[in-house]
């Protein structure tokens, strides 16, 4: 089982903990493809929730996973600066059909100032007790979360001043 490679259109698969698809974002331009790391773009895409209903991005996206961290993060640019959103998740897999990940609900949006709030964490209670996660999926995810308000505070990885921006330009050469 291959990677995915510059260029190539994936989709994205969003679960959640029990199992159940949660989001379906439909095509995405893979930037970088390594076991570790999978960069993608997309503009305007189709998503599809779990129930059906569909709705369509509005702005260009940027999409960080990472196969050892338990987040990943959408740098959405805007007319006023890149927004990020960050999903508090478990580390992607591929498989060939799609790009997958669970969420876990704990979001993080960081506005262009890199000033951040802190999402969903009556919802992530919810789901906890109602799909039992385990108390170590509990810690991981804590500790994640910590790791990644640290990244933002210090500008590491996508929160680096250049770094959605030179990925952008990069997505570029591919939808011309």
């Amino acid at each position: 089982m291959g990677f995915p490679r510059e260029g190539d259109k994936i989709q994205i698969h969003s679960y959640k903990h029990n199992g159940y698809i949660h989001r379906v974002w439909e095509e995405s331009t893979v930037l970088k493809g390594s076991q570790h790391c999978i960069i993608g773009g997309n503009d305007r895409t189709i998503v599809t929730e779990s129930d059906g209903r569909t709705w369509v991005t509005r702005e260009p996206a940027i999409c960080y996973f990472h196969a050892r961290h338990w987040f990943n993060i959408i740098g959405m640019l805007r007319e006023d600066g890149v927004y990020y959103y960050c999903n508090i998740s478990s580390p992607f897999v591929w498989d060939d059909e799609a790009l997958k990940y669970i969420d876990y609900d704990l979001d993080v949006k960081v506005y262009p100032d890199m000033t951040f709030t802190i999402l969903d964490e009556d919802e992530y209670e919810l789901h906890s007790k109602m799909m039992n996660y385990p108390e170590v999926i509990d810690l991981i995810l804590r500790k994640n979360l910590d790791t990644l308000l640290r990244w933002i505070r210090q500008k590491k990885g996508p929160f680096a001043p250049e770094f959605i921006d030179e990925w952008y330009e990069r997505y570029l050469t591919y939808v011309k």
